[in-house]
């Protein structure tokens, strides 16, 4: 697996990175958090996935000292999801923006949205920088 080191882009390499730069050992995380060490150690380098448990997550982000609201806790959990191969549940609650779903991951293709496909979105970003 291709990790790098300034940026990482997958849930494991970030969730190493972020243990490293607290200075804690697996075993001392896994003592915190309630992990095995085994399954972190695999975890982190990608063999299986970060658990689904939104509850077994925070605790872990809490652990790493990760705190709530900010931009790596929302990265610690859109790379969890992002590894399960889910969109995050909080994306999910927001109808204006799952309508929208469809032209985005069109767009990652390389396929051109329409002209109201592109209103539609143009608006919900629009929107979300007066929030």
């Amino acid at each position: 697996m291709n990790k790098s080191k300034s940026e990482p882009y997958r849930f494991g390499s970030f969730f190493e990175a972020v243990r490293q730069r607290q200075r804690l050992t697996l075993r001392e995380f896994c003592k915190r958090a309630g992990g095995h060490p085994a399954n972190i150690s695999r975890m982190e380098r990608g063999l299986i996935q970060p658990p689904k448990g939104q509850v077994i997550l925070a605790r872990y982000a809490t652990v790493l000292g990760i705190s709530s609201g900010s931009d790596d806790w929302y990265r610690f959990f859109d790379l969890a999801a992002a590894d399960q191969g889910i969109v995050p549940a909080d994306i999910m609650q927001d109808k204006d923006l799952v309508k929208v779903l469809p032209v985005f991951f069109r767009t990652l293709r390389g396929e051109k949205p329409t002209t109201t496909e592109s209103r539609r979105i143009a608006e919900k970003i629009r929107r979300a920088g007066e929030q």
